[in-house]
Order: structure tokens, then sequence, then C-alpha cells
């Protein structure tokens, strides 16, 4: 009598390795965590704003020439800056006061025809601007006078500003600050909740807001003798901040 019992093994094991081939059904994935509501935020914002009194004077001086070439327009224009800058040297300027701040050199043309002819260069303009940098700012007035006088026929500004501004913007970041703070304790008084410590700051700081002077004082020592009047104006600086509070529980 003939034995089945390999047969029937062999039909085990290829059901087995049948079963295992098959893809196992994959678990249903964790379900996501909920939100932490338990940390309670209170956002603020504070301005700060400084004023004070400019300490030092940058103007910016201009000789503009013309000539029918570049050599002519070129060579009056260092005859006129070269008086400009010894009439500024011999006023207590130094050589570290004076600084060229740009040098152009264009044509000029003739006006245009009626019968829209190409307009042809009829010669050249070269313009020197120097910055002069004063810290005595009641000399202002006469420097720019002086400049003039010598031969300076264009101030493009007069510029005020501050030697020791990183204290001024300090005290702006200051109150900022105590102004952010203080709108904080406002909301959490009126939430009845309990102001906790800062978790986020961050800052913005704004530069002195600068009010230079227009074009009106050129030419203005030609006709007067006494000393163009010049009053500095104040500097404004300001910083922003953002606070962010946690609210405290259990209250």
């Amino acid at each position: 009598m003939k034995s089945f019992r390999p047969v029937l093994m062999a039909a085990v094991m290829s059901l087995s390795l049948s079963a295992m081939a098959q893809p196992q059904p994959m678990s249903a994935p964790p379900p996501p965590p909920h939100a932490d509501i338990s940390v309670r935020t209170i956002r603020v914002e504070g301005t700060g704003e400084v004023k004070a009194q400019p300490d030092e004077a940058y103007l910016d001086l201009a000789v503009e020439t013309e000539g029918a070439n570049v050599k002519a327009a070129s060579e009056e224009n260092a005859r006129r800056m070269e008086k400009v800058l010894a009439a500024l040297s011999s006023a207590g300027l130094t050589k570290r006061d004076l600084q060229t701040r740009n040098y152009n050199v264009y044509p000029t043309y003739t006006p245009p025809t009626p019968d829209g002819a190409e307009p042809k260069v009829k010669g050249y303009r070269v313009s020197n601007m120097v910055t002069a940098h004063v810290t005595d700012l009641s000399k202002v007035g006469s420097l720019l006078d002086k400049a003039l006088t010598a031969g300076a026929n264009r101030v493009d500004s007069v510029r005020f500003g501050l030697t020791r501004e990183e204290a001024a913007q300090g005290e702006a970041l200051r109150q900022a600050v105590a102004r952010a703070r203080q709108s904080a304790q406002v909301l959490a008084a009126a939430l009845n909740v309990k102001l906790g410590a800062v978790l986020d700051a961050s800052t913005v700081t704004e530069p002195p807001r600068f009010f230079p002077m227009n074009r009106a004082y050129e030419m203005a020592a030609d006709s007067r003798a006494a000393a163009t009047p010049i009053v500095p104006e104040e500097q404004t600086l300001q910083a922003k901040v953002t606070l962010v509070f946690a609210i405290e529980s259990g209250r």
C-alpha cells in the first residue's frame, strides 16, 4: 500500500509559503498628537523714539564749470575747486574733513531745431562735489559763505548727524521694550490671566531722520555780507520691538 505522507507534507509546506508571500495588512497609523494648547501667549509691539540735538554736519559743495572742450572745462573746474578747498582749510577744516564725493564730465548740446535735426555737442560740463565734515555747528553758515565766495556754485545739501548715535538708539530701544511690556500687562489684566516669561523678542531699529536742506542756498553768499544763518534740525531715532509673553496657568 502506497504512503501519502510525503505528498501531504509537501502540500502543507506549499500552503505555508503561499500564506507568507501574501501581503500582510498594514496596521493603522497612530493618531496625530493633539496640539499643545497649554502654552498660551500674548504678542505685543512697542515703539520708542528719542530726539537729540545733532553735533556734526556734512556739507555737500560742488563746483560746476562749462567749456568748449573737456580740457578747458576741467582746468577751470580744478582752478576754482582749489580755491574752495583752500578757503575751507583756512577756516579750520583738515584734509580728513574734506572728501571728494563724485566727479562728472558730460557733454552739453545745442537746443533742438524746428526741422528736427540732431542736436550737436556745443561743449562740456564738469562737476566736482566735495563733502565737508563739520563738528562745530556754529561754523556751518560761515563755511557755506566762504565756499560760495571762493568759487563753489552749488550746495546740494546740508546734513546733520550724531557722533554717538548708538547711545540714543539704545535709549529708544529701552523705551520700546518698556512700552511693549506695559501693553502686555494691560492685556493680561483685561483678560484676567497672569503674564509669564518672555518667549521671543525681535526688534527693528530705524536710522536718524535727516532733513537735508534744499538748494535754496546756492549763490547766497554773493549777495549778502552777513553769515548765512543755519539752524540744525533735531535728529529723531526710532526703535520697534515685538515681544511674545507666555500666559501662566492657574489663575
